[in-house]
């Protein structure tokens, strides 16, 4: 009954995008894999223009990028050395992903939504957690690291899961999500450096 609604099927995309791009902020291998694996089961459909995403190259690809991704996190400076270019390769990610959900509204809108909904949603969140690991290594000396890499693993998972199946619950999650990061992000990155203020104090 809802199909008939005008525009409802780019309402449910755009949930299903934002969702997907939230989920590649937290990592950028793993929602790319579970979508791979959905569409090549069949268990979610896929336009044309992304049925390489569908293909058994991508899915073996995203699977082996997805363990040496989130292992790779538990490994110290590795950890703080991926968060460097985690921001542009989460960006790429969750555009990609959201662009998946609007193969049929033309190239340059299409890929112009993307980047602006997916990548920024997607940027959001990885800055936000960049900045948290980078507290987290200031104040715990790395301690808790494996923590923060632990929750990022774990919401990677829900949310990907999360935007195919509930997908209206997910875009709720991510906007909740980045006013999160926002919020709690700066405040660490404010930490961060208030910490190398102090010990860039020269001691009279």
């Amino acid at each position: 009954m809802l199909d008939h609604v005008p525009y409802f099927s780019y309402v449910i995309g755009a949930f299903i995008g934002i969702g997907l791009a939230a989920a590649t902020g937290f990592r950028v291998f793993l929602p790319l894999f579970i979508v791979s694996l959905a569409s090549y089961f069949n268990w979610i459909p896929m336009n044309e223009q992304f049925q390489w995403l569908a293909g058994l190259p991508t899915l073996i690809t995203t699977g082996i990028a997805t363990i040496v991704e989130i292992l790779a996190y538990y490994i110290p400076f590795i950890d703080h050395l991926l968060d460097t270019i985690s921001v542009p390769m989460a960006t790429v990610a969750g555009s990609i992903l959201f662009a998946s959900q609007f193969a049929d509204l033309g190239t340059f809108p299409q890929w112009a939504l993307a980047l602006i909904a997916g990548g920024g949603t997607a940027a959001t969140i990885s800055s936000g957690f960049a900045g948290i690991r980078a507290a987290s290594t200031a104040t715990t000396g790395g301690l808790g690291n494996s923590v923060v890499g632990t929750t990022e693993t774990a919401g990677a998972g829900i949310m990907s899961i999360l935007a195919m199946a509930m997908p209206v619950i997910a875009a709720v999650l991510s906007i909740i999500l980045i006013i999160l990061v926002i919020v709690f992000g700066r405040k660490a990155w404010k930490k961060l450096r208030g910490n190398k203020k102090i010990h860039k104090t020269p001691v009279s």
